[in-house]
């Protein structure tokens, strides 16, 4: 019989739907190219990683404005218009989700890098979010993936070893750095591929 597995999951592209370039592209006149100077430079990895770490996004968006004023307008989409850039649940994973709920070989559990003033807005919104009752948002604990810290928050949290946990995320840093703590890392796909190699874990 397989051996109890804890599953950690990510929420953004695992769960449900994070479409930035549905909101910008269009903002850009569909220019590619401005869409990701725009998204690599000023509204950077590094603002969001602050915003995911529990700053006031408020703050960080106008501490940007300054340095890029001609992006004044589309930063501030970022707050305003956050909700369309979530359009949908990532198709299948309901179901896988509720599969594994079902089974007592697996307990579920959740890590997202999230800001907590936008979280709880988007855990109301789609039920998906809701059938996962033990998780960590970053911006709760003001920690980031892929920074081990925020994993051995988790595993201490919730009791969990890591060599009888799967972590499961979009991002293959994020999944390094769960690997390199002893757990199993998937770099999400699909729900078809992750049930698969869940059945082999």
């Amino acid at each position: 019989m397989q051996p109890h597995r804890n599953v950690i999951f990510d929420f953004g592209n695992v769960l449900v739907r994070w479409e930035p370039q549905r909101l910008y592209l269009p903002y850009f006149g569909g220019d590619e190219a401005r869409y990701w100077y725009f998204w690599r430079h000023v509204c950077s990895p590094e603002l969001r990683n602050r915003i995911d770490a529990g700053q006031d996004q408020q703050q960080c968006i106008d501490s940007q404005k300054k340095t890029f004023p001609d992006y004044a307008e589309p930063l501030d989409m970022f707050i305003t218009h956050w909700p369309e850039t979530l359009p949908g649940e990532m198709p299948g994973m309901r179901e896988l989700l509720l599969r594994l709920k079902a089974d007592p070989r697996f307990s579920i559990f959740g890590l997202t890098n999230w800001s907590m003033e936008t979280f709880p807005l988007a855990r109301e919104k789609f039920e998906i979010l809701q059938m996962i009752d033990n998780y960590v948002v970053s911006g709760d604990v003001g920690l980031v993936k892929p920074d081990p810290a925020i994993f051995h928050l988790v595993l201490d949290r919730f009791g969990l070893r890591p060599e009888q946990t799967t972590f499961i995320d979009d991002n293959p840093d994020n999944v390094s750095a769960a690997i390199s703590l002893g757990m199993t890392g998937i770099v999400f796909t699909d729900a078809e591929s992750l049930q698969n190699q869940l059945n082999q874990a």
